[in-house]
């Protein structure tokens, strides 16, 4: 190691390198999108809680996808957000790993939590008599821990590989957080094993849950033609569709910034989808599920009957 190398106290995010007054439009607009999710999750979340009737194996998950949804844009755009009001987009290297352990943890969370929900419609809609056998709430509790506890430990294993680096000299990030292929490229060391173990990662929490979730919903899909009642035929569409269009946006996203070689994709590129699984997806996923769900928008107009009736 040269003797010129500074060790590593704060990093400098770049960001989206655009005009101030293109900044202050961007901060506008992505503050609406964060106000958003919070809100729209925030609401998913209350009403699950409050009225009785959605207190079922699917809104059990749906609220934990919630509180993942918006756990993972606060652990990412505040800062963003701040950064764009100020000239010196500056990071203390700490704040910077936790950013990244964080949006690892809530990233997976995100995944395993998908391919659980895609079981429970498997289990619902193929096997609907023995529902809430299968899907007893210890059987919930399980697979929803499961989840929390199996992508922080792998979070974990990313971070733990990445504080072994030496970090020196170059201080730039070229994005707006902390996202790990960007840090990789401030270490004065040989990176490849974490590539390697990212890369496997990546597989392991994109390539195999999504094979797991398309064999469910292929299933499901086989079993919702079988039915003969026509309204019930409708209503086991209209979820798995809203579960379908989640999976979609979040995992095409994940897979295209993770898994396609470094050259395909432009830096602006990168964070235009960055953007994409951490601020969008977040907002969308509640829009989707209340604006074809008639059992959450029931819930919704039973909770504002009862307020005005108080």
């Amino acid at each position: 190691m040269g003797s010129n190398q500074t060790w590593i106290t704060e990093v400098i995010l770049l960001g989206f390198q655009v005009d101030p007054e293109l900044e202050a439009f961007l901060f506008g607009l992505f503050l609406l999108f964060y106000c958003l999710t919070l809100i729209g999750n925030g609401v998913i979340l209350g009403l699950i809680v409050l009225d009785a009737r959605l207190h079922t194996p699917m809104y059990f998950f749906l609220s934990s996808l919630a509180i993942v949804d918006m756990s993972f844009a606060s652990s990412i755009v505040p800062k963003m957000l701040a950064n764009l009001l100020v000239r010196k987009k500056t990071m203390s290297f700490a704040p910077c790993i936790l950013q990244t352990f964080l949006y690892l943890a809530f990233a997976i969370t995100e995944c395993t939590s998908l391919v659980v929900m895609s079981y429970d419609r498997y289990v619902a809609i193929c096997h609907p008599l023995h529902y809430t056998v299968i899907m007893s709430w210890r059987v919930c509790t399980v697979l929803a821990a499961t989840c929390w506890v199996f992508s922080f430990l792998l979070a974990l294993v990313h971070v733990t590989l990445l504080l072994r680096l030496p970090f020196c000299g170059r201080q730039t990030i070229n994005h707006f957080f902390c996202q790990i292929m960007a840090i990789f490229k401030l270490a004065c060391a040989d990176t490849r094993l974490n590539q390697v173990v990212l890369f496997i990662g990546s597989v392991l929490v994109l390539v195999g849950p999504l094979c797991l979730v398309l064999v469910s919903y292929t299933r499901i899909l086989i079993a919702i033609l079988r039915i003969q009642s026509g309204e019930g035929r409708k209503k086991a569409f209209s979820t798995c569709s809203s579960h379908l269009c989640v999976v979609g946006l979040f995992f095409g996203n994940a897979i295209v910034m993770y898994m396609t070689p470094k050259s395909s994709h432009s830096e602006g590129q990168r964070k235009i989808l960055s953007l994409f699984y951490c601020l969008f997806n977040p907002m969308l996923n509640p829009l989707i599920y209340s604006l074809r769900n008639a059992e959450v928008k029931g819930a919704l107009r039973r909770v504002l009957r009862s307020k005005r009736a108080l």
